[in-house]
């Protein structure tokens, strides 16, 4: 299949395989691949207190019998309001899932070509800033009729591209190693150079 490439000649067309730009929406698939990296990026560092790690004394509340009020033996009790939590998760939980290469590469594949089929996905010759000026990075970007949520993806990384993007909240510079399905599937537009698309190619193709 061929992708109309922007700020080049007129009619410049860019050939791409159909495996990589061309596969059918998996809506099941994407769904878990995005899940699946979200969960990967989980610090698992939540805990809770245990009866023997709450605060609180460890001598009895009261005697045994003759009080009237139930048999207690700690205010660290699970049943008591501060006290330890039954079966309390310690340590760092992994709360990554299972997700193989050819099952992430698929995914990938899928979400690309919904990007082209819904025409989010937006090819260029090149696109790069002389000095880290957000004015000219807001002039490429306005030439080519492109809004909010953008991402932009590089071959490689560009220092000038990324210092003139920071101010922009709604402008991410990424390259083709750091894209992944929650940014692509997140921006409302993705803007990739030739040479991303190929390389692309060649990783997913």
């Amino acid at each position: 299949m061929d992708l109309q490439v922007q700020n080049a000649k007129k009619g410049a067309k860019l050939t791409v395989s159909d495996a990589a730009f061309g596969r059918d929406f998996n809506e099941g698939l994407v769904h878990q691949a995005v899940v699946g990296y979200l969960a990967a990026g989980r610090a698992g560092t939540r805990g809770h207190k245990s009866r023997s790690t709450a605060s609180g004394g460890g001598i009895k509340p009261w005697r045994q019998k003759g009080t009237g009020r139930a048999r207690s033996g700690t205010i660290r009790s699970p049943i008591w309001k501060g006290g330890g939590k039954t079966f309390a998760m310690t340590g760092v939980q992994d709360h990554s899932t299972k997700l193989n290469k050819k099952m992430y590469k698929a995914a990938m594949q899928s979400i690309l070509s919904e990007l082209v089929r819904q025409e989010r996905l937006t090819v260029v010759e090149d696109i790069t800033v002389d000095s880290p000026k957000t004015k000219a990075l807001l002039a490429q970007l306005s030439g080519l009729g492109i809004g909010n949520k953008v991402l932009i993806v590089t071959e490689k990384d560009d220092i000038n591209l990324f210092l003139a993007a920071r101010n922009l909240p709604y402008v991410e510079i990424e390259d083709v190693a750091g894209i992944n399905p929650v940014n692509l599937v997140g921006s409302e537009q993705v803007v990739m150079t030739s040479a991303a698309i190929k390389r692309v190619e060649e990783l997913l193709g």
